[in-house]
């Protein structure tokens, strides 16, 4: 085989395997980008009488009944920095009235709503209320300003369910 017909072949071989890159490369940029399933915020976990509860098994959500631009993600910020998890975040509904800060639960017994409360340094209001939030929903208002240190767990007195986030 001569030098030419090597350099022929190898020429061939090689633009060969580019067509097949450009093809393959091709179809997979054209191609519709897989969907993207994200799990739930949190599972509702059975908690029984005297167990113990701390921040990372507790989902938490904040609003924003205040005027201050931001307040809801920067709280959230703040308790996620203290170890809760990240639930929704957003405006609370048209004419909320929240001075300070509230605590809206369905259970204002729930040791998830107590540690959370904790943070508040007791000047945030429980409120049993009906919520479409995941966890535990804080709705603040332009006097809020931080957060305190707040408990590291908290007993349960009773068995009660709480919202934490899902196994990985």
């Amino acid at each position: 085989m001569t030098q030419a017909v090597k350099t022929v072949l190898t020429l061939a071989v090689l633009a060969a395997l580019l067509a097949f890159a450009a093809s393959w490369g091709w179809s997979a940029l054209t191609a519709p980008l897989p969907s993207l399933t994200s799990g739930p915020a949190c599972v509702e976990t059975a908690v029984s009488a005297g167990e113990t509860v701390t921040t990372q098994q507790v989902t938490v959500s904040v609003l924003n009944a205040g005027k201050r631009a931001g307040l809801a993600s920067r709280t959230m910020t703040a308790l996620t920095d203290q170890g809760f998890n990240k639930g929704d975040s957003g405006n609370a509904p048209a004419k909320t009235a929240v001075t300070y800060a509230q605590i809206w639960t369905d259970d204002p017994t729930s040791p998830a709503v107590a540690l959370v409360a904790s943070r508040f340094g007791g000047r945030a209001k429980i409120v049993q209320h009906d919520v479409a939030e995941v966890g535990v929903v804080v709705v603040v208002g332009d006097k809020f300003r931080t957060l305190t240190k707040g408990k590291p767990s908290v007993k349960a007195t009773k068995g009660t369910t709480i919202c934490s986030p899902p196994s990985s």
